[in-house]
């Protein structure tokens, strides 16, 4: 990744965890057509004869490699394209290799890595840019940088480092439906798995990492038999109600999401799905998130035969591993987490060990740092206070896309009594210059119906005293 190793409140980029291989190669080289879509939407905007793209973070190559494979079959190769990456001193992917040697391959044009950290963008390129590309590179800046300073910081580099006219095509997490982060709702917790994460991963969350919820009515309260207990001393086995900020129940949901993934990954649930390729995606109704579920088993000590044996059970051979419905494999995957934050929790090292990794690797980072509201906002905003004469929009309404993840909303919704809406948010900026009128009130208007009155307010402000 490409943050620098220190935040303002000491907390450590995990570099090594963050550049393991299985992490690389694997889990951070997926999404490959989401990645580089709004990019494609960029390059038929972009008449320059040989455009500049940077990808600040390529991981495994995921993006590039489609990139490939999109340039390659398309019909416009009368043009080159240029390509410079951007990743973290030493972090390097056998993958992101592969996908640099086969760009070069394809005769599409140039393709090279680059040692630097994404707040250094300004010194790295030393030319301005046509396109620069980047995945959950905001909230990496603000839970391992300087927080929102160094967001307005690096919305204020990119219109200094992109051409007038330039993009950047931005995809992260999606955030919450809600005028601010910090609005109080009140959620419902029912299933043990879910009690036992909250107990585990809040606390350790709001003391130790850099987040937003300080204000006086941050601090969330919880009550299980209509008695107010300590988020440390939820009992997992009773339904608990919380109030609290709706970032923070974003936080959870979002979390656990990513526990559960790091657990499948590492083996320690006694299976390993087959989360990437062909086999990821034999669905049996892509649209209502359905779908078979491919795995092997693996050699865990600690989960219980029982728990191996119903896996079996419910499953069929296929080739040389299983094949079961995914919601059956969820109620399996859900029990064998319950086995291991127990075990963690009552001392066994393997299992601890595997909650003290992820916790590392990402468990102190904040997914959600803005709304979509203050997001655009704020990009528009900070880029025209950074003196270019240029301000950064989306163009157009598609520049602006939330697609649904629905495998993760089928889950969610099993499982969360108040489920939040879980997908991607990509967003398609355009560094428009401010003698452009034509750009400009279109990008205002595209601005319009996703920020509050307030926002445009402040909006138009800025633009009065840019021009």
């Amino acid at each position: 990744m490409t943050v620098q190793t220190e935040t303002a409140a000491g907390r450590a980029f995990a570099t090594a965890a963050k550049s393991a291989a299985g992490y690389l190669d694997e889990a951070a080289n997926s999404h490959g057509r989401e990645k580089v879509q709004m990019v494609l939407n960029a390059l038929a905007r972009t008449k320059t004869d040989t455009p500049h793209l940077v990808e600040i973070g390529p991981g495994g190559g995921a993006a590039l490699q489609y990139l490939t494979d999109s340039l390659t079959r398309s019909a416009d190769r009368f043009r080159t394209l240029d390509v410079t990456l951007i990743e973290a001193p030493g972090v390097l992917s056998q993958a992101l290799v592969r996908a640099i040697d086969g760009y070069n391959a394809a005769d599409l044009g140039t393709c090279t890595l680059t040692s630097g950290f994404a707040q250094d963008l300004g010194t790295i390129l030393d030319r301005r840019v046509d396109i620069i590309a980047a995945s959950a590179l905001m909230h990496e800046v603000y839970s391992y940088g300087s927080g929102y300073r160094g967001i307005h910081e690096m919305m204020q580099t990119l219109p200094t480092v992109l051409k007038p006219g330039g993009h950047f095509a931005y995809r992260d997490v999606r955030t919450v439906n809600a005028a601010t982060l910090h609005e109080t709702v009140t959620h419902t917790y029912t299933h043990r798995g879910w009690l036992q994460f909250v107990r585990m991963f809040t606390p350790q969350y709001l003391r130790d990492s850099l987040h937003p919820y300080h204000h006086s009515g941050d601090d969330p309260t919880v009550r299980q038999d209509s008695r107010r207990v300590a988020l440390e001393d939820i009992d997992p086995r009773t339904s608990a109600v919380i109030t609290g900020p709706i970032g923070l129940f974003r936080e959870i949901q979002r979390h656990y999401i990513t526990f559960r993934d790091y657990a499948w990954r590492s083996g320690a649930l006694g299976f390993l799905p087959h989360l990437d390729g062909q086999l990821a995606a034999d669905w049996i109704d892509a649209a209502a998130g359905h779908k078979r579920v491919h795995f092997t088993l693996t050699e865990t000590e600690w989960i219980s035969p029982r728990q191996r044996a119903l896996l079996k059970t419910v499953s069929e051979p296929y080739a040389d591993h299983y094949v079961t419905d995914g919601d059956i494999f969820d109620e399996c995957t859900d029990a064998a987490i319950i086995e291991l934050l127990t075990s963690a929790e009552n001392g066994n090292e393997q299992c601890a060990a595997v909650w003290r990794e992820w916790i590392e690797r990402e468990g102190h980072e904040t997914y959600v740092y803005l709304t979509l509201n203050e997001l655009l906002t704020e990009f528009a905003i900070s880029s025209a206070e950074a003196n270019t004469n240029t301000v950064m929009m989306p163009r157009t309404p598609r520049d602006v896309v939330t697609p649904e993840r629905a495998y993760y909303t089928r889950y969610l919704q099993k499982r969360l009594p108040n489920p939040l809406p879980d997908g991607k948010q990509l967003v398609l900026f355009t560094n428009i210059p401010a003698h452009d009128t034509e750009a400009l009130t279109a990008g205002i208007e595209t601005l319009r119906p996703l920020c509050s009155r307030p926002a445009m307010a402040r909006l138009h402000s800025a633009l009065t005293h840019m021009m």
